[in-house]
C-alpha cells in the first residue's frame, strides 16, 4: 500500500468513521450502517474502495460479512488513526460512533442473536 493511496483514502470522513470504529475490532457491515446512520449502498461502495486498497478485510461467516483492519495492520493508518483519537474533540462523532458501537455489541451479547462470534469476542481496541 503507497502513501498516496493511504491518505487518499483518509480524506474522507465516512472512511475515517469506519476505520474508527474497526480499530476496536472485527464489524458486521449490517453493525457499519447502524452505527452510521447511512444506506447500505454508501457504506458497501466505501468498504469496496477501502478493500481495494487493502486499508480493511473482509470475511465472510454464513450471511455476515465481517470487516476489519489487516494483520498487521499498516503503521501509517495506526499511526493516523492515534492521531484522530487526539482530534476527536473536534468531530464528536468519532466518540458517538465508539459509544454506539459498543451499544450495539452489548445489545447482540446479551440478545444471544446468531451473530459470528467473531465480532462478539471482539471487544478491544488494536492501538
Amino acid at each position: 500500500m503507497e502513501i498516496i493511496e493511504v491518505y487518499k483514502c483518509l480524506c474522507d470522513i465516512q472512511r475515517l468513521r469506519i476505520l474508527n470504529l474497526l480499530k476496536g475490532g472485527p464489524l458486521c457491515v449490517c453493525h457499519l450502517i447502524e452505527v452510521l446512520d447511512a444506506g447500505s449502498v454508501k457504506i458497501s461502495k466505501q468498504l469496496r474502495y477501502m478493500k481495494e486498497l487493502g486499508m480493511v478485510e473482509v470475511t465472510r461467516e454464513a450471511n455476515w460479512m465481517i470487516y476489519s483492519l489487516p494483520q498487521p495492520p499498516n503503521p501509517l493508518v495506526i499511526q493516523n488513526l492515534k492521531c484522530l483519537q487526539d482530534c476527536a474533540d473536534e468531530h464528536v462523532c468519532f466518540g458517538d460512533d465508539l459509544k454506539k458501537r459498543a451499544e450495539i455489541l452489548a445489545r447482540i451479547e446479551s440478545e444471544q442473536s446468531n451473530c459470528p462470534q467473531s465480532v462478539l469476542s471482539a471487544n478491544s481496541e488494536c492501538c
